[in-house]
């Protein structure tokens, strides 16, 4: 029985979480939102990170996420692949 790939598995994410925590912990400290890594963690090669954003008016609100996805965008190491964008609006 080997452990070697459980072991490369282990490293692979441990390379992945030291690629997507810069990001995480960059979004939380430069802008007015709640983020947080939300899906495919135990994935090595996916990641998918969640943003919450609450403003005054659907401008600030778009211009926050428009700075935030440049944000990630910019990240080394990292490719962008699908971005989703949610809506609840104040009854």
């Amino acid at each position: 029985m080997s452990r070697k790939p459980k072991k490369k598995g282990k490293l692979k994410l441990k390379t992945k979480r030291a690629a997507i925590r810069p990001i995480v912990d960059g979004l939380r400290h430069r802008f007015p939102v709640s983020v947080a890594e939300v899906d495919h963690q135990n994935q090595w090669q996916r990641a998918a990170i969640g943003v919450a954003v609450v403003g005054s008016s659907v401008t600030q609100v778009r211009e926050v996420l428009a700075s935030v996805e440049r944000f990630v965008v910019a990240a080394p190491d990292v490719e962008l692949l699908d971005i989703e964008t949610g809506w609840l609006e104040a009854e």
